[in-house]
């Protein structure tokens, strides 16, 4: 097997990863449970879903787990909008967020807790964190004494100066210092709550991930994941109390975080009219091609989403099921290629330019062998798990936009001007069997429906 190298945010090096124990441990940040998954959410899910397939390829035993958060003011806000329950809300939710992660292909984290159910984790840690003196109570809340932590910064390398002036921090009276940072708060009693030495109250956010985390993998794991959002102040933050409680110089070997998504070259709000939701994707265009389309861009650049990009994921993915149609029932076997290039820093994009080679030589060749390793490649970036008659019935195009049509005529168009006819010829006919036909003359090539 070959190495495995990754960029750690921590070192912010490229490093050949070595398991601390002989089970590879690894904690993701998960959803905040009060509304339906955006594509900003679905990134990382997706990207640490490649990491998640990459580790069970290379070692027996992986232990992933990423978390839910089901206590938060975002929760409460929303459930008091929708006049529903937080429970509901949050039970609701999280059911919509499994499905359309399903959707998407990825797999179960081998562990998935909920906050609520380790509160007693998190007052523990809170407790010992006082007893070091590195947090203090007052006024019922318990704030982190950030300045008492030597190595404060340094994932996200910044100054106390910068981290004050590039975060919101709440200015009150009860803290000792500006950057100290809420373990616990008071909460009144038509809130989330519970008991606690310091009267009824609910969990900061970052001690949610120090204690889940440790609960399920110890004090000192192998990778911690996330968006790049999330380095200061939650990954941050989460080192500080982590490393305090548990006497420990370091909470995870590895930190990997993935870039930005952007819709249209915008960043994706509802201000703008163009956040996109999972749920409502996945009405337009196959959950397979969404997954393609997120790994095209190496996980750790900003991603930019369009539907021209969904369009050709689309059509990429109606080539290669139409590449494999005569070899349904063959095994896959290994593919090096794939596997390479994800060892190298997980780079998909060159992976999938990998599957277009063998594509291309399986259409040349017809030959099994080749097929069986298409097959294989593609199962590490968890794409081509259906069969071909399976695709064509999900993924079918008579639903396409005009735009979305025209992206197919320039695939075939191109493919011609190669002279790779045959890959002209299988565009063709993958548009015919979805009933549409293309016309070709001296003007140009036009579509109609049959």
């Amino acid at each position: 097997m070959p190495d495995l190298k990754l960029y750690n945010s921590r070192t912010r090096k490229h490093e050949k990863f070595i398991p601390l124990t002989e089970t590879v441990r690894m904690y993701v940040c998960g959803p905040t449970v009060y509304d339906l998954a955006h594509l900003g959410n679905a990134r990382p899910v997706v990207v640490f879903d490649i990491v998640f397939r990459l580790l069970k390829t290379l070692y027996k035993k992986v232990v992933y787990a990423r978390n839910i958060t089901d206590v938060d003011d975002k929760i409460i806000d929303a459930a008091a909008k929708k006049n529903i329950s937080i429970t509901q809300l949050t039970v609701d939710t999280t059911k919509q967020y499994h499905e359309d992660m399903q959707a998407l292909n990825t797999l179960q984290p081998t562990h998935e807790p909920r906050a609520t159910d380790h509160i007693e984790d998190m007052i523990t840690m809170i407790e010992t964190l006082i007893k070091k003196e590195y947090a203090y109570a007052a006024d019922g809340h318990v704030l982190f004494c950030s300045k008492k932590y030597k190595d404060y910064g340094r994932l996200s390398n910044r100054s106390f100066d910068e981290q004050l002036a590039g975060a919101r921090v709440e200015v009150a009276t009860y803290k000792q210092d500006a950057s100290d940072f809420v373990l616990w708060k008071p909460t009144s009693n038509n809130q989330p709550g519970w008991k606690s030495p310091w009267g009824y109250g609910r969990p900061g956010w970052h001690i949610e991930c120090s204690a889940m985390s440790k609960h399920f993998l110890s004090d000192h794991f192998d990778i911690h994941g996330g968006g790049i959002d999330l380095i200061f102040p939650h990954h941050e933050n989460e080192i500080a109390q982590s490393c305090c409680a548990n006497g420990s110089d370091l909470m995870a070997n590895f930190w990997l975080h993935n870039g930005h998504l952007t819709v249209d070259g915008e960043k994706m709000s509802k201000s703008l009219g163009n956040f996109l939701t999972v749920r409502d994707l996945l009405k337009k265009y196959p959950g397979e091609a969404i997954r393609l389309a997120l790994l095209t861009t190496h996980y750790r650049q900003p991603s930019d989403f369009s539907d021209t990009a969904l369009s050709l994921a689309k059509a990429t993915l109606d080539r290669f099921y139409t590449a494999l149609k005569p070899f349904d029932t063959v095994e896959a076997s290994t593919c090096h290629v794939v596997l390479d290039a994800l060892c190298d820093d997980i780079n998909t994009p060159l992976a999938i330019s990998h599957l277009h080679e063998l594509v291309k030589e399986l259409n040349k060749s017809h030959d099994p062998k080749i097929a069986a390793e298409l097959k294989a490649g593609a199962a590490l970036l968890g794409l081509l798990y259906q069969d071909h008659k399976t695709w064509f019935q999900k993924a079918n195009i008579t639903n396409m936009t005009a735009v979305e049509i025209e992206n197919y005529i320039q695939l075939r168009a191109q493919a011609r001007k190669n002279k790779d006819f045959k890959e002209g010829d299988r565009i063709r006919d993958a548009l015919l069997e979805q009933n549409i036909v293309l016309e070709d003359s001296a003007a140009g090539t036009t579509w109609k429906h049959t």
